[in-house]
């Protein structure tokens, strides 16, 4: 379970990418390797106070599954990431900016934004 989190490395996901040759939209595959299903995923730019719409709409993402994000305007964002028991964690200053990247989350990813809340 994750309680409300806060993190301010600039990425504690994996995130694996070819560079981008343009500037423009990206097109992110989003692996779930963690322990919990996650029920939301949302976007702010680092300069906005608000969250964006929940990019997962009615879907999930279940433990070892995926979920494919298009048309992510090239930018940095705070990303919100929300568990299957309401439990959420905020990931800040996220470059968005690569074509055809990949994240993959992992259990260490989800438990480091925790026990950097916990301190």
């Amino acid at each position: 379970m994750l309680p409300l989190l806060r993190r301010t490395a600039v990425l504690a996901l994996t995130l694996t990418a070819s560079v981008a040759s343009a500037a423009g939209d990206s097109q992110i595959t989003l692996r779930n390797h963690s322990s919990w299903v996650l029920h939301e995923l949302y976007l702010s730019p680092v300069d906005e106070e608000e969250w964006g719409p929940d990019q997962l709409g009615s879907e999930v993402i279940d433990t070892n599954g995926e979920f494919l994000l298009t048309d992510v305007p090239c930018e940095v964002y705070d990303v919100r990431l929300v568990d299957e028991d309401g439990d959420a964690c905020v990931l800040e200053a996220v470059a968005l900016c690569n074509h055809d990247a990949s994240w993959d989350i992992r259990d260490d990813d989800l438990l480091g934004c925790q026990a950097e809340t916990d301190e």
